[in-house]
């Protein structure tokens, strides 16, 4: 005769969490696998920084064995660019796709807001790219992502400066410097998220377009070495 207990002690089992995790973890398609680990290692990226984390660390948080992680992303490098890399896409496309306006000042406005807007809906991506890259990443690292971002900006600078008679050869550098002072503000913001938003995005295009309004055709220094 069957024992009662032992049929539900067998039916109960699978409830248990230990059973129900590694149920979840065999039916996890390779893709939900793939972004589970981007969404594990983006977040320990951006906590503690790329040379912090192991891959150990990874897989622990993400409930899986290293093999699993190396499987995906070969390294613990090879994920870290995959997230760098996806940041900056979604990035440079907000900020790409925000650029619809023809008068200067709202796009810089909308570039601005572009930035702020990325910075608060994905702070953890925003954070990995503002930290150091690793020494083997010559590319995707903060400096880069800023000089995508400049010339995003580059080729509209440049047409207000010759419709104003000012030498469009400096739109590069202008871009660059605009670029810098919202990305650092941002960076700023993002610890103390004080004022709100748009009043940061306010008073960043209230420094950067009333001092292009005043620009000098060619500046000079009023001090001496």
């Amino acid at each position: 005769m069957t024992d009662p207990t032992s049929t539900a002690s067998a039916e109960e089992t699978p409830t248990t969490p230990s059973r129900r995790a590694r149920t979840e973890r065999v039916r996890m398609s390779g893709r939900e696998r793939r972004e589970q680990l981007v969404d594990v290692g983006r977040k320990l990226f951006a906590e503690k920084g790329f040379e912090a984390v192991t891959i150990e660390e990874i897989a622990a948080k993400a409930g899986v064995s290293k093999p699993v992680v190396y499987e995906h992303f070969g390294s613990k490098d090879g994920l870290y660019a995959v997230i760098v890399d996806r940041e900056m896409n979604i990035l440079l496309g907000m900020i790409s796709d925000s650029l619809t306006a023809r008068a200067p000042r709202a796009l810089l406005e909308q570039a601005t807001r572009a930035l702020f807007d990325y910075i608060e809906t994905r702070a953890d991506g925003f954070r990995v790219l503002v930290r150091d890259s690793p020494v083997s990443q010559s590319t995707g690292n903060f400096a880069s992502l800023l000089r995508d971002v400049a010339s995003q900006v580059d080729e509209r600078l440049a047409k207000e400066f010759d419709r104003n008679g000012f030498p469009s050869k400096f739109a590069p550098m202008y871009a660059n410097m605009f670029v810098g002072m919202v990305a650092l503000t941002g960076q700023w913001w993002l610890d103390v998220r004080k004022p709100k938003k748009d009043e940061v995005v306010a008073h960043v295009v209230n420094l950067a377009w009333n001092g292009i309004v005043g620009l000098e055709k060619k500046p000079k220094l009023v001090t001496e070495r």
